[in-house]
């Protein structure tokens, strides 16, 4: 009888073997349900064969095979090998965690096709069928296929008028490769313009698709506004002309309705899906099974889509690639920029990694040669210049909620000039704070080591790293003192105070906070593009890769946070994210104007920021980091452990230290505990391990994660973090 061997979503390093009657070798990537204990699970067939380690008698039966949709192929079972050796975590988990939600369940899916989109033909197979084979019995049958040898497609509306039962008929053949059904794009009612590319799109367009069929990491680096999405629609084109699929990598979901809306404009006859976790279970698995069927050929997603098949890929575009966004930050911590490279290695396609600020890591592999580099120095309209960026002094120039007079100056001429504006801070709610300005009491989360966020309209103080709520209080709980006041400012404050200086203009809150609702950002989008908005504050969100051509004007507050954090990367980060938002100012006709408000005008970053040289700004970066020894210049892992109390927690972290043999080129630091030490109730603490080699890093890691895994950690959470991005 075959022996199946099953990755199952559970935490053990392991195949589980099974015994079925009718598996096949044809049956490795099929969904499979099995006993597990007492409970029955799914898991993935990763082998069929005739030999198993365990004893007959105790080898269980597999319930069943589900067949209803094709087996993952063989490449991407590859890339969650890679995944599952490369970030140290179990095989099934990795699979599992790759899968649409409705995947992982004990049923087989039924996907109900749109009765109105879907047109079927005959298969090259279906073609050699003899209408004679049908028994006559069959009228619904023969009529149904000779229908289809008749004509050249039949759409879904044409079959069901032949009979009600056709659709099942043309679910069996479909199985059978007799027929192939297919979508039929919605239509676009106007087409859009094809702009003319500038010089410097020219260079980089023919420069990546000249080497189309090889692969290739490309690093597109191109100012704000330089037109980088125009370089990826013309690589997809030819792509497409080649009848390959072309997957698009951004890191917010805030990004797709935007990047959707001109991809359809610029391909309207092409199936394109998005893939991201604002959209329900059906409809990810729909999108999903469609990539995997070749029906869609343009593949837009944030990171999971990485893990998405595509039996006919052709190009992979990491836009915004620097963003943190595309690293996993629970569970598999995998970065999807990086599994992106590795996947268009293993299909021997172009990747293109788009970026104004480019991680210090791809802008040192470009340096070095290992990645090709194609620059973007100007702005793709016509008169469109960068920004003028300036710095306001804080400590001459004193806020009043946050405000500076200049700014508020600034924002009323923008008012007068009737153009946007943009009043950018990173912290939503309220306040981050609330202060007892008697005995010094402030309000903090009983699960987390961090301050609880004023939510005034709600009257509620919110954690935003647990989701813990509670009631506003109405005195100091220490020292019953009724002045108790927030303290700072969030997007919301910053909001009222704007509708107090400017009563009549049209303010507009963008954060977490006002884009829950479905469909949100789609209608925000609208009223920024149908100048509905005079004044827009927002968070991060507004940062990246959108386009709004009347916004002219960007004021930056609370900046120097950043500044003189202990995190290496900082710097990086802020330059990224202020270099971005600036971006939004000056897109098109309109002259862009960008003021920071800081105590710290001087500062290199600002200086850097000012003459929009990121150059000068990494090279820098990079020499600090050369010298103290930090990526890209070495390569880290963190053995990251949480348990109700941190004692436990760092005996965890000496046990495992004191079970590693590092080589002499791997260096091993001692626990600490996070700098964030609770978290959802759970005290953390972490290990550094690092090497100048990655190859021995890698190796060192494998032996000793299986050492890991023989310590007792019942009551200790542990996992390790591959390429740690945050500390």
């Amino acid at each position: 009888m075959p022996i199946i061997r099953v990755a199952l979503n559970i935490p053990v390093d392991t195949l589980f073997d099974y015994q079925s009657n009718d598996a096949t070798q044809h049956d490795i990537g099929l969904r499979a349900c099995v006993p597990f204990g007492k409970k029955r699970v799914t898991g993935v067939i990763i082998a069929v064969g005739s030999e198993t380690q365990i004893s007959i008698e105790k080898l269980k039966s597999a319930h069943c095979i589900f067949r209803e949709i094709e087996p993952l192929p063989a490449a991407l079972l590859d890339l969650f090998h890679f995944c599952s050796q490369y970030y140290h975590h179990p095989l099934g988990l990795v699979i599992m965690n790759g899968l649409p939600v409705k995947l992982r369940g004990n049923k087989p899916v039924k996907l109900k096709e749109s009765s109105s989109n879907v047109q079927f033909s005959l298969t090259e197979t279906g073609k050699q069928i003899d209408l004679s084979s049908i028994p006559a019995r069959q009228r619904v049958a023969r009529r149904l296929f000779t229908e289809l040898h008749h004509t050249t497609v039949l759409s879904n509306l044409q079959a069901k008028k032949i009979s009600p039962r056709a659709s099942k008929l043309l679910q069996e053949w479909i199985q059978l490769k007799w027929v192939s059904a297919m979508l039929i794009p919605a239509m676009v009612t106007k087409a859009a313009k094809i702009p003319p590319l500038t010089a410097e799109q020219e260079i980089a367009v023919s420069a990546i698709t000249t080497d189309i069929k090889q692969f290739n990491t490309w690093l597109l680096h191109g100012v704000t506004g330089s037109g980088k999405t125009e370089v990826y629609l013309r690589i997809i084109e030819r792509v497409l002309a080649h009848g390959k699929q072309a997957l698009i990598l951004i890191p917010e979901i805030s990004l797709t309705p935007q990047l959707e809306t001109v991809f359809r404009a610029r391909f309207p006859t092409t199936h394109l899906v998005s893939l991201h976790s604002g959209l329900n279970d059906t409809e990810r698995l729909t999108g999903w099974i469609q990539a995997q069927r070749g029906e869609a050929k343009i593949i837009l997603g944030t990171r999971l889509a990485v893990f998405t098949p595509l039996p006919d890929l052709g190009l992979v575009i990491v836009d915004e690639e620097q963003d943190s966004s595309f690293k996993q930050q629970d569970g598999l911590r995998y970065s999807a920029r990086d599994l992106a490279i590795f996947r268009a290695k293993e299909n021997d396609i172009p990747v293109v990694l788009g970026s104004a600020t480019p991680s210090l890591e791809s802008y040192y592999n470009a340096l070095t040669g290992r990645y090709h580099s194609v620059r973007l120095l100007s702005r793709a309209i016509k008169n469109a210049a960068l920004p003028l960026i300036q710095c306001i002094d804080t400590r001459t120039n004193k806020t009043q909620e946050g405000l500076s007079e200049p700014l508020i100056k600034a924002l009323d001429r923008c008012l007068a000039e009737k153009h946007q504006s943009l009043v950018f801070i990173n912290r939503r709610g309220y306040a981050p704070a609330l202060l007892c300005k008697a005995c010094g009491w402030t309000a903090l989360c009983q699960r987390c080591s961090s301050r609880l966020v004023v939510h005034l309209r709600d009257k509620k103080l919110c954690c935003h790293h647990c989701g813990h709520r509670e009631n506003f209080p109405r005195a100091c709980p220490h020292c019953g003192n009724q002045d108790i006041a927030p303290f700072g400012q969030g997007t919301q404050r910053v909001e009222e105070t704007l509708a107090t200086h400017f009563p009549t203009a049209r303010i507009l809150r963008i954060d977490r906070d006002s884009i829950r609702r479905k469909n949100a950002w789609q209608d925000i989008l609208h009223a920024i593009h149908a100048q509905e908005v005079d004044i827009l504050v927002g968070t991060q969100l507004l940062a990246k890769g959108h386009d709004f051509p009347n916004l002219s004007l960007v004021g930056i507050l609370n900046a120097d946070s950043s500044l003189y954090s202990t995190d290496f990367r900082a710097s990086e980060r802020l330059f990224a994210q202020l270099m971005q938002v600036a971006g939004r100012a000056g897109r098109a006709n309109v002259t862009g104007h960008v003021l920071i408000q800081t105590e710290f005008p001087d500062h290199p970053l600002y200086h850097a920021l000012q003459k929009h040289d990121y150059d000068v700004l990494a090279k820098t970066l990079l020499a600090e980091r050369k010298t103290a020894g930090f990526p890209p210049f070495v390569y880290q892992a963190l053995l990251r452990a949480e348990a109700h109390n941190i004692a436990i927690v760092l005996d965890f972290l000496k046990q495992a230290a004191n079970l590693a043999n590092p080589p002499r080129s791997v260096e091993l630091f001692d626990p600490v505990p996070a700098q964030m030490l609770r978290l959802k109730g759970l005290e953390r603490a972490h290990l550094l391990v690092q090497s100048s080699s990655r190859r021995q890093l890698q190796a060192f890691m494998a032996e000793w994660y299986t050492r890991i895994n023989t310590l007792p950690a019942h009551k200790v959470r542990w996992v390790l973090d591959i390429d740690p991005l945050e500390f």
